[in-house]
């Protein structure tokens, strides 16, 4: 199916998911009026339960207060893909009047993980901010066989995948290709909740990119119990978090897995991302993004990560956005071996 009929396929099945509401030509609003006895939709691409639609929950709970003269805060889930489906809602069916916003992370790889069914251009998205600077891991829970690298790189074991465009896909294809492990990618979970639970029934061993701070909001017991084992983070150095485990980066031997290392593990910076529909009138945009700023160093919400000992280290709008045409701005060569291996098998 080409790319053009992937769309038309995707916009038909999205617009019977949330009704579009027309609305007359927008006109210039102070920040009391924009949302004023409107209410407010964050749309999750996720499902219920995970760790993103925790985080989103305990995002609206305090975000709700910055929003002046909204009537609520709602989160809605839709998953689907690694986020995709989310993504694809709000650059292009989405009302642009300020009222939906999204938390997804498939802009943010839509440079090395984007497939036909991306309709988005990541830099023409209406950027709010990013909650956190994520770090992510690979767990194994049911393989007692596999607890180090080297066991990971002699020892066949199974992996929850979310489709093409999730991290899972993406880490455990570049992890296999460039040290050689025998991960074996399990497809067909809808969002990280199903991943998890697959997890759980010992339907695969573990996962790779998994998020450290859903596992540890949704599962702490298991962090405690210390019943996932760590095989890497996916980061360049290691995380003062998980201190004796080593960083994805000190397996690359060669300046290229260096490069592609350091390409894929960018992304993570950007952890926790708020989006809005592209061509977002400038008032909204700023209403959204002050909302956004506030419920950051709001006390209440500063106290409940913390009790789910999470870091709260935002980026702004304007850094997001410099961050994603650095990413942008890589070599076309670099980009597409990367590429290649992420669409690899």
């Amino acid at each position: 199916m080409s790319k053009v009929a992937w769309r038309n396929k995707l916009m038909a099945v999205l617009c019977t998911l949330i009704p579009v509401v027309a609305s007359s030509p927008l006109r210039a609003e102070g920040p009391d009026e924009v949302f004023k006895g409107k209410t407010v939709t964050l749309v999750v691409g996720y499902s219920a339960g995970g760790g993103f639609d925790i985080y989103a929950r305990g995002f609206a709970k305090f975000a709700r207060n910055h929003l002046p003269g909204a009537s609520g805060l709602v989160v809605q889930n839709m998953p689907g893909a690694g986020s995709l489906t989310a993504t694809n809602y709000i650059a292009n069916i989405a009302p642009k009047d300020g009222t939906v916003f999204a938390l997804a992370r498939a802009p943010v790889m839509e440079l090395l993980a984007g497939t036909p069914s991306s309709a988005f251009d990541p830099l023409k998205l209406t950027w709010v901010g990013n909650g956190a600077t994520d770090l992510t891991v690979c767990g194994i829970m049911n393989n007692p066989n596999v607890r180090t690298m080297a066991e990971a790189q002699a020892i066949p074991f199974t992996l929850a995948g979310l489709g093409p465009g999730s991290d899972e896909d993406m880490f455990t294809k570049v992890m296999n290709a460039l040290f050689n492990t025998k991960a074996r990618l399990v497809n067909g979970y809808p969002a990280g909740a199903e991943a998890m639970l697959a997890v759980e029934r010992g339907e695969v061993d573990g996962r790779c990119g998994w998020s450290y701070s859903s596992l540890t909001t949704a599962k702490p017991e298991w962090i405690a119990s210390q019943k996932v084992k760590f095989l890497l983070t996916l980061t360049l150095e290691r995380s003062p978090k998980l201190p004796d485990t080593p960083a994805i980066m000190e397996f690359a031997t060669t300046d290229r897995q260096r490069q592609i290392l350091g390409l894929v593990v960018g992304s993570q910076v950007l952890g926790r991302p708020f989006f809005a529909p592209p061509g977002l009138p400038a008032d909204r945009a700023k209403a959204l993004r002050t909302a956004f700023e506030k419920t950051m160093t709001d006390p209440g919400f500063l106290a409940d990560r913390k009790t789910l000992n999470e870091d709260v280290n935002p980026t702004s709008a304007e850094e997001v956005e410099v961050l994603l045409r650095k990413s942008f701005a890589t070599p076309p060569e670099l980009v597409n071996e990367t590429k290649a291996i992420i669409a690899g098998k």
